[in-house]
């Protein structure tokens, strides 16, 4: 599903990911587990295309992105869901409206973007905030729309950073089981994270990086 061979990525001449090889499973679980400045964000980022590897290869859904055109990108993120820590919900949009906006570029019908976006509610337990505006949220209740915000349209695979580094360790909690059910059903997540006890008991793979390299690799 997702595969990095010898990936080195710089910023200004600084090597920010350093000979990256990794192979993620369909359906599987893993984490992406260092401190802050490891280089985790930066190897989302090249998964879906926010950045381009300086050296090595990666596939993705398929897709090899050292030679993905720019105009192909958005066929790409089709197959992703990206979950941030900072919500990036619009504030003026209800919380029906930003999980809409990621169906309606797709020029699908009204009735069945609302039929869909109900049903990721309904999985996230929100149906009953559709109407309410993100501000008027808690954090849990943000983050869960982000989450519903990335499912909406189906993607096999599902990318967070940083999912719960705002949140109280009960909402965590929850947001964690909530990324285990979307997993069970069959979508790859990858939860990049600083904090050790989402994964610690988890039984999933745990991709240590350290100084912008692989550290090691451990079950959770």
């Amino acid at each position: 599903m997702i595969e990095f061979s010898r990936v080195t990525k710089y910023y200004d001449q600084e090597i920010v990911l350093k000979d990256i090889t990794i192979s993620i499973d369909k359906a599987e679980m893993v984490f992406l587990a260092g401190p802050s400045g490891a280089g985790k964000t930066t190897l989302l980022k090249l998964i879906y295309c926010a950045e381009r590897p300086d050296e090595g290869k990666i596939v993705v859904a398929g897709w090899d992105v050292r030679t993905l055109k720019q105009r192909t990108i958005p066929f790409l993120r089709r197959n992703l869901g990206v979950v941030f820590q900072d919500f990036r919900l619009l504030k003026n949009k209800t919380v029906f409206d930003n999980i809409a906006l990621a169906l309606r570029i797709h020029d699908m019908h009204p009735a069945e973007i609302k039929e869909d976006v109900y049903e990721v509610l309904e999985d996230v337990k929100l149906a009953h905030k559709a109407q309410t505006y993100p501000p008027h949220l808690s954090g849990g209740e943000q983050q869960r729309v982000v989450i519903a915000r990335a499912m909406v349209a189906k993607p096999t695979v599902l990318l967070a950073d940083e999912p719960t580094g705002n949140l109280d360790s009960d909402t965590s909690f929850n947001i964690m089981n909530l990324f285990r059910d979307i997993n069970t059903r069959g979508t790859t997540v990858m939860i990049a994270t600083h904090n050790e006890g989402l994964f610690q008991g988890s039984g999933s793979r745990v991709i240590h990086l350290k100084e912008n390299e692989i550290d090691m690799e451990t079950v959770g």
